[in-house]
C-alpha cells in the first residue's frame, strides 16, 4: 500500500488501461491514449508509478515500456528529484535490476541503462562498478547482468550531451567511471571469460570488450589472455559475429600507427593465420562466415593502410588476403567490403613518397582489375534469360548499385596501374570474346554475351580516368564495339559508352561518324531503355562535339522533329539539350532562323496541345512540352554588343504572345503557370538586360498571374528579375530601375494583402518564394527597401510566418530576418562593398526595437519547440545578429521570454544559469558573442529534449502514429 493508505494499482490502472487501448482500441480512442501516455512519461507522477508497474504482475509489454519511461525520466527529469533522494532512487533501480536478472532481457538492458545514466548524473557516486558488482552478486544470471551493465556504461557516457552537466562535469564524470575503472573492468572480464568454456564463447563478454575499448588501452587487451579469447571465438558459430565485431574494434582502435605498432606487431601473424579460412568458407558456401572473415581481413587493412604503403613486402601477405576475399565471393554477398580498403590504399600509394610501394602492388592491383570483370558479369544461370533474376526485382537493383561501386574500384585501378594498361585488360576480353562466340552470334542468340557487356560496363565506369589524348587503346577498341551483334543489354552497354567518351571522340574526328550513326540507329529500335541511353548519348554528342557537327545544324533538326514525339519526357528533354547545344555555337546572324527553324515546330505542337487540353493529362502534357522551349532559351544565349537587338530576344518577343495566351487560359492550373514563369525567368537570366524591350509585357503578365492565382511562381520571375536590373548594373538606365522597383513593391503589397486575409499555415510555399525574393530585394535595393513604407509590415509578416513549421518557408524567412538585422550593424550582406549609412541603420533598429520581443519569442518558440532541425542554426544565427547590435534589449528579451515557459517545465534557478551565463559573455566580445549563441543552442535543445521531443518507450504505438495523422 502507498503511503497515504491508497492502493498503488489504482494509481498506474490509467497507464495500462492506455496501453490496452492502444492495441485493441478504436483509432481516436488510440490516438487519446497515445497523448495521454506521452503527457504521463513527462510528469512527476511517472517516477513511482514506472517503478511500482515494475514491480507488479503487469505483462512484459507494460513492464518494458515503463522500463524505457525510467531510462526517460533519469536521462531527461532528474531534476524533479531533489539530490537527496537520487541515492534512494539508486537503490530502487539496483533492486529493479536484480528482479530482472533472470530476464526478459529487453527490460534488463533498459534498466542497465537507467543506472548507467543515473551514475553519469549522480557525481557524489564514486564506486559505482564495485557497488553494481557487489550487489548484483557472483551467480551466473547475475553475470550476464553485470556484462549488461559493464556494456551500455561507456555507450552512456559517450552519450552524456543529451544530460544537463557541463563539458568540465562531463569530463571528469567520464574519468571516474571508465578512465579510474578500465584496470578493474579488464581484471573482471579476464576472470569471468576463465570460468567456463561456455563464458570464453559468450558473445555478451565480446560485446562488452569492444565497448570498453575507448577506454581500455587497447596494448592491455592484446597483451592480456583476452586476446586468445576473442580469436578462439572465431571457431563457434554462437560468437563468430560478436568476436569479428570485437576484433575489428581492437583494429579501429591501433589506427594512430606509430604509438601502436608494437601492438600492431602481435595482431597482424594473427590476423594472417586465419587466410585458410577463406577457402573454408567459400568451399562451404557459408555465407555469413565469409562475410565476417572478409570484413576481419578488410578492417584490418583500413586500420593499417599506411604501414602496408610503408612497409609493402611485411604486409603483402594482407593485402593478399583481402584480394582473395574479393576473387573468391561468388554470391556478391561480402566483395564490397573490401573496395573502402582498396580506395584508402590508393590514396597513399599515388603519393610520391610511396612510389615504391606502389611498384610492389601493381600486380595485386592488375589482378583487382579481372576480380572485379569477372563479377561485373551478370547472372548466365538464372532460369528465364529474358529477366536473369527470375522476378527478383530488388536483387536486379542490388546487383545494378554494386556494379556502380565496383566502377569506382576500376577508377581507383587505373590511378594504380595507369588508364592504358586497364584498358588493355578491358580489350583483350572483348577480343577474346570476339575470337569465340562472334561467328556464332545470330539475330535472336548472342552467346555468353555476359561475357562482352562486362568489359563494356567497366570501359563506361572508367570514362572519368581516360584523358581525351589516349591514342593507345581506344583506337582500337571503338571500331570494334560499333560492330558488336545486336543484343539489347550490348546495345544498352555500347551505347552508355559511346556517351560517356564524347570527349575523347570530339578529339578524334575521324571516329564521330560511325559512332553518330549507331547512336541515331538505335532509336529504330523496340527497347525503351535502348532509346532512353540513345537520347542520353545524343545529348553528350551534341554538347560535346557541337562544333564538329555544326555542318549538320539544319539536317540535325530533321532527325529531331522526326524522333521527339516517339521519346518519353526525359528523353525528349535530353535530346533537345543535345541539338540546342549545336545551335548555340552557330554564328549570331544564323540565330534568329535557326531558333525558328527549331522552335516553331515545337510551338505549333505547344498550341496543338493547348487546345485538346481538356483534363490533368493534356494539361501535364502542355506543361512538360514547355520544358522543351526553356531549354532552347537556356541553352542558345548569344554574344551581342551592347545596344544591338540580340537574336533570341527577337524571338522571344514573337513567342511571349502565344506564352501569355496559355498562361491566361491556364492561370488555374499550377504546373503550367509554374513552366510559363519557369521559360521566363531563363529569359531574364540568359539575355540579361537585352530583355529590356520585353520587360513592360511581362511585368503587367507577372503582376496580373500573380494577383489571380496567388502562386509564387510569378514571383521567382520578379526576383530574376530585381538581380538583373538592379541598382548596381551597367547598361540600366535609372528609369527601368525605378520601374522595376515600383513593379517589385506593388507584388509585396498583393502578397501582404494575401498574408492578412490567409493564415500563414495555408501560404507555405508563397511565403517561402516571397522571402527568398525578399532576400534579393534587400541585396540589391537595400536603402529602398529600408526607407520604404512597406519594410515594417514586411518584417512583421516574417517575424509571424515563424510559426510555421515547414522548413523551407521558415529558412527563407529567417534568412530575410537575418539579413535585415544584418543592416542595423556595420557589416550588412550588401551586393557593395561601401559602408552602412547611419540612417539605414537607425531605421532598421527602429524596426527591431518595435518587434524585437516578438520577434526572440517566435525564434525561441521555434528552436524549442517547433522549428525542423534544419532551422535551428538561421534560428540561433538571428539571435546572434541582435545580441551584436543591441545585446541589453536583446537579452532582457530572452529573459522575458523564459520566463514565460509553463511552469513545472523549467526550473527559476536554470532561468538564472542561463541569464547570468549570457551577461557574463556579453562582455567578452565576439567570442562571447559565440558562445552565448551556444548557450542559447543548448538551452532550447535540453527543453525540447525534455519537454517536447517524443520520448522512448511507446513500442507499437510509434507505428500507429502514421495511422493517426493517415
Amino acid at each position: 500500500m502507498a503511503a497515504d493508505g491508497s492502493d498503488p494499482q489504482q494509481a498506474y490502472a490509467p497507464v495500462l488501461t492506455a496501453m490496452s487501448t492502444m492495441r485493441d482500441g478504436q483509432r481516436e480512442q488510440k490516438k487519446a491514449a497515445h497523448q495521454f501516455l506521452e503527457r504521463f512519461q513527462k510528469s512527476t507522477e511517472a517516477w513511482q508509478i514506472t517503478i511500482g508497474i515494475l514491480q507488479s504482475q503487469a505483462d512484459a509489454e507494460a513492464k518494458l515500456f515503463a522500463a524505457t519511461t525510467l531510462r526517460g525520466k533519469i536521462t531527461y527529469d532528474v531534476n524533479q528529484i531533489p539530490d537527496d533522494s537520487l541515492p534512494a532512487l539508486r537503490d530502487q533501480v539496483l533492486g529493479l535490476l536484480k528482479l530482472f536478472a533472470t530476464g526478459p532481457r529487453p527490460i534488463r538492458i533498459q534498466l542497465c541503462v537507467c543506472l548507467a545514466i543515473l551514475a553519469v548524473q549522480m557525481t557524489a557516486w564514486k564506486d559505482v562498478v564495485p557497488l553494481v558488482v557487489s550487489t548484483l552478486g557472483n551467480d551466473a544470471e547475475s553475470s550476464t547482468c553485470i556484462l549488461d551493465f559493464l556494456k551500455v556504461l561507456p555507450e552512456e557516457v559517450t552519450e552524456g550531451r543529451k544530460i544537463n552537466l557541463t563539458e568540465e562535469e562531463l569530463q571528469q564524470r567520464t574519468q571516474e567511471l571508465l578512465g579510474d575503472n578500465a584496470g578493474q573492468v579488464v581484471q573482471l572480464l579476464i576472470r569471468y571469460a576463465q570460468s567456463s568454456a561456455s563464458a570464453a564463447t559468450n558473445p555478451q563478454l565480446l560485446e562488452v570488450i569492444a565497448s570498453w575499448l575507448r577506454e581500455i588501452p587497447v596494448a592491455d587487451v592484446v597483451n592480456s589472455p583476452l586476446l586468445d579469447i576473442v580469436f578462439g571465438a572465431l571457431d563457434t558459430e554462437r560468437s563468430f559475429e560478436a568476436a569479428t565485431e570485437c576484433l575489428c574494434a581492437i583494429f579501429k582502435e591501433t589506427r594512430e600507427v606509430d604509438e601502436y605498432l608494437p601492438t600492431i606487431q602481435i595482431l597482424l601473424p594473427r590476423v594472417i593465420a586465419l587466410r585458410p579460412r577463406i577457402r573454408q568458407a567459400a568451399d562451404a558456401e557459408d555465407t555469413e562466415a565469409y562475410k565476417g572473415i572478409t570484413r576481419v581481413f578488410a578492417e584490418a587493412g583500413e586500420a593499417w593502410v599506411v604501414l602496408i604503403a610503408r612497409e609493402p613486402i611485411g604486409f603483402r601477405p594482407l593485402v593478399e588476403a583481402v584480394l582473395e576475399c574479393a576473387a573468391l565471393d561468388m554470391d556478391r554477398e561480402a566483395i564490397a567490403l573490401t573496395f573502402i580498403f582498396w580506395y584508402e590504399l590508393k590514396l597513399y600509394l599515388i603519393l610520391e613518397i610511396y612510389i615504391e610501394a606502389r611498384m610492389q602492388y601493381v600486380d595485386v592491383y592488375a589482378k583487382l582489375v579481372d576480380v572485379m570483370l569477372k563479377q561485373l558479369e551478370y547472372p548466365s544461370e538464372g532460369n528465364n534469360q529474358e529477366d536473369l533474376f527470375d522476378g527478383d526485382r530488388e536483387a536486379e537493383e542490388k546487383f545494378r548499385e554494386f556494379r556502380h561501386h565496383m566502377g569506382d574500384v576500376l577508377k581507383d585501378c587505373c590511378e594504380i596501374m595507369g588508364v592504358t594498361e586497364c584498358l588493355s585488360k578491358v580489350l583483350e576480353r572483348i577480343k577474346a570474346w570476339m575470337t569465340s562466340y562472334a561467328s556464332q552470334a545470330t539475330p535472336n542468340s548472342v552467346p555468353h554475351w555476359q561475357q562482352l557487356e562486362a568489359p563494356l560496363f567497366s570501359m563506361r565506369a572508367m570514362g572519368r580516368m581516360v584523358d581525351k589524348d589516349e591514342d593507345i587503346i581506344l583506337p582500337q577498341i571503338m571500331p570494334l564495339i560499333v560492330q558488336i551483334p545486336h543484343h539489347e543489354k550490348l546495345r544498352f552497354a555500347t551505347i552508355m559508352v559511346l556517351g560517356r567518351y564524347t570527349e575523347w571522340t570530339s578529339n578524334h574526328p575521324e571516329l564521330l561518324e560511325s559512332q553518330f550513326t549507331y547512336i541515331v540507329s538505335s532509336f529504330g529500335t523496340d527497347s525503351k531503355e535502348i532509346i532512353r541511353a540513345a537520347a542520353m548519348a545524343m545529348k553528350f554528342f551534341c554538347t560535346d562535339c557541337k562544333h564538329l557537327l555544326s555542318g549538320q545544324v539544319v539536317q540535325l533538326q530533321q532527325f529531331y522533329d522526326q524522333t521527339l514525339d516517339k521519346l518519353p519526357g526525359i528523353s525528349q528533354e535530353e535530346l533537345t539539350e543535345g541539338v540546342a547545344s549545336v545551335v548555340a555555337v552557330q554564328p549570331v546572324a544564323q540565330i534568329f532562323d535557326l531558333m525558328k527553324h527549331y522552335c516553331d515546330p515545337l510551338m505549333a505542337r505547344l498550341m496543338a496541345k493547348a487546345n485538346a487540353a481538356t483534363d490533368e493529362d493534356g494539361k501535364l502534357a502542355v506543361a512538360d512540352h514547355l520544358q522543351l522551349i526553356t531549354l532552347f532559351i537556356q541553352m542558345v544565349t548569344p554574344y551581342v554588343a551592347p545596344g544591338q537587338e540580340n537574336p533570341a530576344v527577337k524571338y522571344c518577343q514573337e513567342i511571349f504572345p502565344i506564352l501569355s495566351t496559355i498562361l491566361d487560359t491556364f492561370t488555374d492550373f499550377t504546373p503550367i503557370c509554374e513552366r510559363i514563369c519557369r521559360c521566363w525567368r531563363y529569359m531574364v537570366i540568359s539575355y540579361r538586360t537585352a530583355m529590356a524591350p520585353l520587360l513592360p509585357q511581362m511585368a503587367n503578365k507577372l503582376a496580373n498571374g500573380f494577383a489571380t492565382s496567388k502562386q509564387g511562381c510569378f514571383l521567382w520571375v520578379t526576383s530574376a528579375i530585381l538581380r538583373e536590373f538592379s541598382e548596381d548594373r551597367e547598361h540600366v538606365d535609372e528609369n527601368t530601375t525605378e520601374a522595376i522597383y515600383a513593379f517589385f513593391e506593388a507584388q509585396s503589397t498583393n502578397m501582404l494583402r494575401m498574408m492578412s486575409d490567409v493564415p500563414p499555415r495555408d501560404l507555405p510555399d508563397v511565403i517561402e518564394d516571397f522571402y527568398r525574393l525578399l532576400v534579393d530585394a534587400l541585396l540589391y535595393y537595400p536603402h529602398k527597401l529600408i526607407r520604404s513604407d512597406l519594410f515594417a509590415p514586411i518584417f512583421q509578416a516574417g517575424v509571424s510566418a515563424l510559426a510555421l513549421e515547414q522548413r523551407e518557408p521558415l529558412s527563407a524567412a529567417l534568412h530575410y530576418l537575418r539579413d535585415v538585422i544584418g543592416y542595423g550593424g556595420d557589416n550588412p550582406p550588401s551586393s557593395s562593398n561601401s559602408p552602412n549609412p547611419p540612417e539605414i541603420k537607425r531605421a532598421v533598429q527602429q524596426v527591431i526595437l518595435a518587434n524585437g520581443e516578438h520577434l526572440v519569442k517566435q525564434i525561441m518558440a521555434g528552436m524549442m519547440i517547433t522549428f525542423p532541425d534544419d532551422c535551428f542554426t538561421d534560428g540561433s544565427g538571428a539571435l546572434l545578429g541582435l545580441f551584436e547590435i543591441m545585446p541589453e534589449q536583446t537579452a532582457a528579451w530572452v529573459d522575458k521570454t523564459v520566463r514565460m515557459l509553463p511552469s513545472g517545465t523549467i526550473s527559476e534557478a536554470e532561468i538564472d544559469k542561463l541569464m547570468i551565463g549570457i551577461k557574463e559573455r556579453l562582455t567578452l566580445g565576439q567570442e562571447g558573442l559565440r558562445k552565448v549563441r551556444s548557450l542559447l543552442q543548448d538551452f532550447t535543445n535540453v527543453y525540447r529534449r525534455r519537454y517536447v521531443a517524443p520520448r522512448d518507450g511507446l513500442g507499437r504505438l510509434e507505428a500507429e502514429r502514421f495511422h493517426f495523422n493517415a
